[in-house]
């Protein structure tokens, strides 16, 4: 059985957005839109991977595939809940109108229609796709009921009362959109309400709506909104907002944030640990694949962000490292040596106005209260992709950085997980340039 450390990656070909993640009877399970083909999007299933501590993982191989005319081209995102101990995953089921002929995993000028779908499993390890699944929601009439094609994403909780909330995102009119579905089963569902505004982008992504400390927040995947050439135009941001579980309104308490401010992460989705905090995990987008992965998998692609607690601090949501991860670094390193060894390196210091660390070729600095990268030595020379990012001013105060680097995936925590700034990267030398407080490994991975 294949073996994650830290990062859940693909197991070989393509994965893009995390699904279904839940703390269920006593193990974390992780779903993930998965392509076992080739290393590129095609007909999406779901893969599965559990972990006893959110930092080793076990692949447990596709747990949902195409099997229903309503699916037959793809088991795109959904979200996962317990209920009477069964684990009910809903997802968006896909149809394309016409397949491209030349490409049967791709619909001839994406044309499709999109439903909402579920499948209930017994115990989160056997899935039933012939049987178990159902449809709870139609393709959409189109108009403010609901884009036809792109709706999707269903995030599913059971409510205060007991009964059960659903949101998806969607679009009208080119502006993004929230759709409220409200049951008391979790099986039979009835419109709600809609919300929409341009700070959902042109259609809003894998919409996720939770309490936490008395406040609601709006996490979500805005299309379009740094739509200036370069890849990737979709974003996802966080939001507070003000929402009526029992009436589904919701109103924008402010504008949008980056979740991650590197601008590689997409699609994050949350769920409580077992301890009752949340933790967010989010797809890491990578510009091509790798192929030469030391336990001789297939060429893979996409890997999943290390895990983050999700907090308020001084009014701010703040992403840090969850501390399963930290309790892992207690070798100290010669510095970026582990990485030859295919073992993760953790950098811990603090950066004055002017200062700037070279980690193997990224180049961090600091300037005022700005924290500023630069990848341009560790991207293979691929155009086309943002080089260079910085957290937002205001965040660098202190400037207390807490940073993981792996060979594909540099993690920045700034100050506490007051901003968070993640990178892919390609070919990271040895060099280590910098005034550390203290560069640690693990023992084993």
């Amino acid at each position: 059985m294949l073996h994650d450390f830290l990062h859940l990656k693909a197991p070989g070909h393509w994965i893009n957005d995390p699904n279904g993640f839940i703390y269920y009877k006593g193990k974390y399970h992780l779903f993930y839109q998965h392509f076992p083909y080739l290393p590129r999007w095609g007909t999406m299933h779901w893969g599965h991977a559990v972990s006893d501590d959110l930092v080793h993982w076990e692949h447990r191989g596709i747990a949902l595939y195409p099997s229903k005319a309503y699916d037959r081209n793809g088991v795109f995102s959904g979200t996962a809940v317990e209920v009477d101990g069964a684990l009910r995953l809903y997802y968006t089921a896909v149809r394309y109108d016409e397949e491209n002929p030349d490409n049967v995993h791709r619909a001839l000028d994406n044309r499709f229609a999109a439903s909402q779908a579920l499948v209930i499993s017994p115990d989160g390890e056997t899935f039933d796709n012939l049987d178990a699944k159902r449809q709870v929601l139609p393709v959409m009439a189109g108009g403010a009921a609901g884009d036809p094609q792109n709706t999707r994403d269903p995030k599913v909780w059971r409510a205060a009362d007991g009964s059960f909330r659903m949101v998806l995102g969607s679009t009208w009119k080119g502006i993004g959109q929230l759709l409220f579905y409200r049951s008391p089963d979790g099986l039979t569902w009835t419109a709600a309400g809609r919300f929409g505004d341009e700070a959902l982008g042109t259609t809003l992504e894998c919409p996720d709506l939770f309490c936490l400390e008395g406040r609601w927040v709006l996490l979500g995947s805005p299309m379009g909104i740094t739509a200036d050439g370069l890849a990737y135009p979709d974003q996802s941001t966080w939001m507070p907002v003000t929402f009526d579980e029992t009436t589904c309104t919701l109103a924008l308490e402010g504008r949008p944030t980056f979740v991650d401010w590197g601008l590689d992460l997409y699609a994050p989705q949350t769920t409580l640990d077992a301890e009752g905090r949340r933790v967010l995990i989010g797809w890491i987008r990578m510009p091509g694949p790798v192929t030469d992965a030391p336990d001789g998998r297939a060429p893979w692609r996409g890997m999943m962000s290390l895990p983050r607690l999700v907090c308020w601090r001084d009014g701010q949501l703040c992403f840090p490292v969850h501390p399963n991860v930290t309790a892992c670094f207690t070798e100290p390193a010669q510095g970026l040596a582990p990485l030859a060894d295919h073992r993760p390196v953790r950098l811990q210091g603090k950066l004055r106005d002017g200062q700037g660390w070279n980690i193997g070729g990224l180049r961090i600095r600091r300037e005022g209260d700005r924290l500023l990268t630069d990848r341009s030595e560790v991207f293979g020379g691929l155009t086309g992709y943002r080089l260079t990012a910085e957290a937002p001013a205001g965040t660098a105060a202190a400037c207390a950085l807490d940073v993981f680097v792996e060979e594909n995936l540099v993690e920045i925590f700034l100050d506490g997980g007051r901003a968070v700034v993640s990178l892919v990267v390609r070919g990271l030398g040895d060099t280590l340039a910098g005034d550390f407080d203290a560069v640690t490994t693990v023992r084993d991975n």
